[in-house]
């Protein structure tokens, strides 16, 4: 007797990580995103768009989110069924607030900050912050692979 056995889709994989808010946290992060990506067996595309993406944010979380004595958390959910992967970046200090210059302002050539979130809202499907209490923000954003 033949029945259709149904498809369950592949398990969600979660990676969390705390990492020094040094410049050293930061590129760890990145280096940490593409190897679980690629253990996952997430595709190329994803992984390379992820991995900028990281960058960026833990870069961020490095600069503009540090405490001292206060590390930042990497969080990656990869949902295989859906498509989709969900970077969150966590940082302690809450009271400050990434946002991405308006898309008409000329760019300042000279001025060797100021693109991050730029790169972040060009590669992420979407991207926002939330508050993290007590007093901390996780910065999200999901990528979607669109098989392309």
């Amino acid at each position: 007797m033949d029945h259709a056995t149904p498809q369950v889709g592949a398990p969600t994989r979660t990676f969390t990580q705390l990492l020094s808010s040094t410049r050293r946290g930061a590129r760890l992060a990145r280096l940490l995103t593409v190897t679980e990506l690629r253990l996952w067996g997430a595709p190329q595309d994803l992984t390379e768009r992820a991995e900028s993406v990281v960058a960026e944010l833990a870069a961020n979380a490095v600069l503009h989110g540090r405490l001292p004595g206060r590390c930042f958390r990497l969080t990656l959910v990869l949902t295989p069924s859906a498509d989709r992967l969900r970077v969150e970046v966590t940082d302690p200090r809450g009271d400050l607030l990434p946002h991405v210059p308006p898309t008409d302002a000329e760019p300042d050539p000279l001025r060797p900050v100021g693109r991050g979130l730029s790169l972040v809202a060009a590669l992420a499907d979407h991207w926002d912050t939330v508050p993290y209490p007590p007093s901390g923000k996780t910065v999200r954003a999901e990528l979607i692979d669109t098989g392309a």
